[in-house]
């Protein structure tokens, strides 16, 4: 076992994080939460979507939060663009990376975007080809890779056929995505073996959601792999309002606290990182999910 000196963490909190919440959340709030992420450390944020406010009202503040950013350098700032409207949308507020997605479940896909997954993969293709073109990077999402809310357990053959699918289009970067929190380091490893068919090392990450807190675990199911890129959201943000009691993604927190105490560098300030998760819990009006940022916060305060 080889476990990776350094790992690369995209925080999702902006986007995956907050896209479900009902209530409004300010642009400025959004802006902020940006600036305290980089502040203490993240080289990658998923800032917004370009979607129908219709479906996802959240993120219909996308302009002005991406162009209310004061950008970092050395920061990439990436968003979801779900078809070539909302690629064409997103090239005014100049996004360094663009992220599409796939269900490796077909009753997923079907329910999540009306299609199968070989015609969410072709929908894709251009939106992929034209931000190429632009030099600007690909990401693609692999949601449902162990479980499914609609089918129940999703084969690691299924994440071969959509991994295959992604680099057929030629998408660059796939995160492995445990959707609604029901994998466990064994079903995780089989399906990062799956994809691992399709793209090297270097161009998978993990995405793991809590549910039933598993998601630690599963990280160093991947680390074990010697997987360096996760995705994480600060303060346990998020959640799939398609899958029934989903919760967030694992806590940014609780990954990096992790990580720290194998020796393993992030570039993350872990008290920064906390004051963050801290800000926007507070704005939300509910208590961080992050373990490891209630048990710190409760420490500072003696």
């Amino acid at each position: 076992m080889k476990l990776p000196s350094r790992v690369q963490i995209v925080d999702v909190g902006p986007r995956d994080g907050l896209q479900n919440e009902k209530q409004p959340v300010p642009a400025a709030v959004k802006i902020e939460l940006v600036h305290r992420l980089q502040a203490a450390g993240l080289k990658e944020i998923e800032v917004t979507s370009y979607v129908s406010p219709k479906w996802v009202p959240q993120m219909a503040d996308n302009h002005a939060v991406m162009q209310g950013i004061q950008r970092q350098a050395g920061v990439r700032y990436s968003v979801l663009t779900p078809n070539m409207k909302g690629f064409e949308s997103s090239l005014e507020d100049r996004p360094d990376e663009i992220v599409v997605f796939g269900a490796a479940s077909e009753a997923f896909s079907q329910k999540n975007i009306n299609c199968s997954i070989a015609e969410s993969i072709e929908r894709f293709a251009p939106v992929v080809a034209a931000a190429k073109a632009k030099g600007i990077a690909v990401r693609g999402a692999m949601s449902c890779v162990v479980g499914c809310p609609y089918e129940g357990e999703v084969a690691p053959s299924r994440v071969d056929y959509l991994a295959g699918l992604m680099k057929g289009i030629g998408v660059e970067h796939v995160g492995v995505a445990d959707t609604i929190g029901v994998g466990t380091p064994k079903k995780v490893q089989a399906a990062f073996e799956a994809t691992l068919k399709h793209f090297d090392l270097d161009a998978v990450s993990g995405h793991f959601h809590d549910t039933y807190g598993q998601a630690v675990g599963n990280t160093l199911a991947a680390l074990e792999m010697g997987v360096w890129h996760f995705d994480a959201s600060v303060a346990g943000l998020g959640g799939c309002p398609y899958a029934k009691g989903a919760t967030g993604n694992v806590a940014t927190e609780d990954v990096v606290y992790l990580l720290h105490g194998m020796g393993i560098e992030t570039g993350i300030d872990l008290d920064r990182l906390i004051d963050a998760g801290a800000y926007i819990s507070e704005q939300l009006g509910r208590p961080t999910q992050s373990r490891v940022a209630r048990a710190l916060l409760a420490k500072r305060q003696g």
